[in-house]
């Protein structure tokens, strides 16, 4: 927050606004990757179309939220209606950037962070609907861990600790799950939530992997509770990825002062 200091309110107000016309502009491409990645369609010549009838959309049908708005939530041509799934992605994806930005101010990790606050929706809806995390999301992410490491080394960073703790977060959470993966014969857990914690572990550091492991196993329980009651099934498959997506997301936001507040503990009773 410290960076806005430096900035008039009006320059804060325009600021934010872009924020958030760029935010739900990005999260209509999300839409793209979350619907056409599990199908294997292309996502950068083919047009995009109503998938109930294959209307091609007009300019002024994929106008992020308005466009949805004006239309009743519904095609144009077959009067089908239009998954709530697309308004609400491109809205989220704008307060999830805007999160970012206020906590992490203007810096080069705020840059990558909202990157991988993107990558986690997408990856989130895909694996709900097919308990699948698609490589290349992984692949993604692990290319924005390269980046901070960079960072690190370079001294352009504001991350403390070095960079090996970001290599060695690599493989603490991931290594864990992998052990449950082989133990239980993928019963237990799949391998896109090894590859996940792979990634994001070394984006973050060991430390806030493991928090982001914590976060993401208690809204798993609870969540996962609550829905077989809502449900009414003793059974439900559960998909790890969008509990583990918000733990890294929260940790992302809240990290920093979650640790120091878990290490006060500790130099108190020194």
């Amino acid at each position: 927050m410290g960076d806005f200091l430096f900035i008039g309110q009006n320059a804060i107000i325009l600021l934010f606004v872009f924020l958030f016309l760029v935010g739900i502009v990005v999260g209509s491409f999300l839409n793209v990757l979350i619907f056409r990645i599990p199908l294997k369609e292309d996502i950068a010549v083919e047009r995009s179309h109503c998938m109930h009838c294959g209307h091609i959309l007009s300019w002024y049908e994929l106008i992020p939220l308005i466009s949805w708005i004006i239309q009743g939530g519904k095609c144009r041509s077959c009067k089908a209606k239009i998954s709530p799934q697309y308004p609400i992605v491109e809205a989220l994806n704008a307060i999830l950037w805007i999160g970012v930005v206020l906590i992490w101010g203007l810096r080069w990790e705020t840059i990558l962070f909202c990157i991988c606050s993107s990558i986690l929706i997408v990856l989130a809806v895909i694996d709900e609907r097919t308990q699948e995390i698609p490589i290349g999301l992984n692949i993604a992410i692990a290319i924005l861990g390269v980046a901070r490491v960079i960072l690190v080394l370079t001294k352009q960073a504001t991350a403390s600790g070095p960079w090996y703790e970001y290599v060695i977060g690599a493989f603490v959470v991931s290594g864990l799950f992998l052990i449950i993966v082989l133990v239980t014969k993928g019963r237990g857990m799949g391998g896109g939530d090894v590859k996940l914690m792979a990634a994001a572990g070394l984006l973050l550091g060991w430390k806030h992997i493991l928090l982001a492991m914590m976060i993401g196993c208690i809204l798993g329980s609870v969540i996962h509770i609550i829905r077989m009651n809502v449900n009414k099934k003793k059974e439900h498959v559960l998909a790890f990825g969008p509990y583990l997506a918000a733990g890294i997301y929260l940790t992302i936001l809240f990290g920093n002062p979650i640790i120091q507040w878990y290490l006060g503990f500790f130099q108190k009773a020194q």
